[in-house]
């Protein structure tokens, strides 16, 4: 398999989870704004979207989305309970977060990372993200996972788009359980050495 990625970006997020399964692939690096793969290649050819995550299974077929992108390699390997059984409640509860991540926080980062965007824009963007750190807080405090005891792949999601906030100087720490709960993925071992691998690609550019 081949993982396309950007240092920074969302694409952390499966990269973490490839690296919590320990299944083997290929991480390939991609260039946003030349939308051109470390080898020159023409990321567009490969995922007309334009942007990262982008895996590439062996037999060439192409998976977008990070939550899809998740899902389905926690399926690939079931025994290591990155999410539960297809069918069951949990699973839903689990595809429930991975959606909240993505619409109401991931989607509200976008317009801090726009620079055309007036400093009131941001600051609407900043209260939006602030209401939502506070719903998600005191549920952190009581359990060390979104959905428990055990880590997710929305636990991955969540810990890279929360690694965002230090780009728009928001201080988690006024949120414990959020503060908290970025520091036990922070101590995974699978964590730390993606974030580890893309700091040191991102000084490679």
């Amino acid at each position: 398999m081949k993982l396309y990625f950007s240092p920074g970006a969302c694409s952390l997020s499966p990269h973490i989870v490839l690296r919590e399964l320990g299944l083997p692939f290929e991480a390939v690096k991609v260039d946003l704004g030349s939308k051109k793969t470390a080898d020159g290649g023409d990321f567009k050819a490969i995922n007309p979207k334009g942007y990262v995550p982008t895996l590439q299974l062996d037999n060439g077929q192409i998976l977008t989305e990070g939550p899809a992108i998740v899902q389905y390699l926690a399926d690939l390997k079931p025994e290591a309970k990155l999410a539960p059984a297809n069918g069951s409640w949990e699973r839903y509860q689990l595809q429930e977060w991975l959606n909240f991540i993505s619409t109401e926080i991931h989607k509200q980062f976008s317009p801090l990372f726009n620079a055309a965007n007036p400093d009131s824009v941001k600051d609407a963007q900043k209260t939006k993200l602030a209401q939502r750190f506070a719903e998600i807080s005191p549920l952190l405090e009581k359990q060390d996972y979104l959905t428990g005891s055990d880590f997710s792949v929305a636990d991955a999601y969540l810990f890279t788009v929360l690694g965002w906030s230090k780009y728009f100087h928001i201080d988690l720490n006024q949120w414990p359980g959020i503060a908290g709960f970025v520091e036990r993925v922070s101590a995974r071992p699978a964590v730390a050495a993606a974030v580890e691998f893309e700091a040191q690609a991102k000084k490679a550019a």
